[in-house]
This record gives C-alpha cells, structure tokens and sequence, in this order.
C-alpha cells in the first residue's frame, strides 16, 4: 500500500462547503489588473460615423488585411512565413469594428461602392 501526505478528494464526494473554500483561495491568488487601454477601447466604440469624409478616411486608414504577413523567398522558394502580428494589437477588435462601421456608413447612408477599400 502507498502511503502518502496527500489528501486526495474525490469529486463526486466533495461538499459545496469544501469547493467554495477552494474558490475563495483561488481568487486570492489572482491578481487585480489594471487596464490602461480600457478607457481608449471605450472611446474607439463609442465613435458614430456621421459624414462621409470621415468614413472614408477611417476606412483608407485601417487595412483591411494585415500588411505584415509576408512570405519569404529565396531564388523562388519560400525559406519562411511571418504570420500576421495585427492580432497582437491590444485595440486590434476595436479598430476592424471602426472599420466596419465606416464601411457600413458609406454602403447604407451613401450607397457607395466600397469595393475600393476591400
């Protein structure tokens, strides 16, 4: 027989008493974050597209695709591919939801064309 220190609990045995302790120790060892870019997030949401200059910078400024992603070769073969780092941008859903917006703005509002921006 294996003796050891260990309590082992088995999960069809345990009181809720028992799991709620368990989850007050691990929320003490989370720690509180601070997010610094909530408030810009907040604001970039928070924008209303109202005219039609402003759509169509917001939509020439923001690429559609991540200009980052390459591939590269050499003498015609591919040695090596850099993924796409856009998703690494903190404001990243922010910025493609602007994006969206300001297309959206300039199909209903305007009826444009936005085949140009894609």
């Amino acid at each position: 027989m294996l003796k050891t220190n260990r309590r082992i609990i088995f999960s069809a045995f345990v009181s809720p008493s028992l799991e709620s302790n368990q989850q007050l120790n691990q929320k003490q060892f989370t720690h509180n974050q601070v997010d610094f870019l909530e408030p810009l997030r907040q604001r970039l949401d928070s924008v209303e597209i109202k005219n039609r200059k402003l759509a169509k910078f917001i939509a020439k400024l923001i690429p559609a695709q991540c200009p980052f992603e390459r591939d590269l070769t050499l003498f015609g073969r591919k040695i090596a591919h850099i993924p796409p780092m856009c998703k690494l941008n903190p404001l990243y859903d922010q910025l493609v939801g602007l994006r969206f917006r300001a297309l959206c703005y300039l199909v209903d509002k305007c009826g444009e064309d936005i085949q140009s921006f894609c």
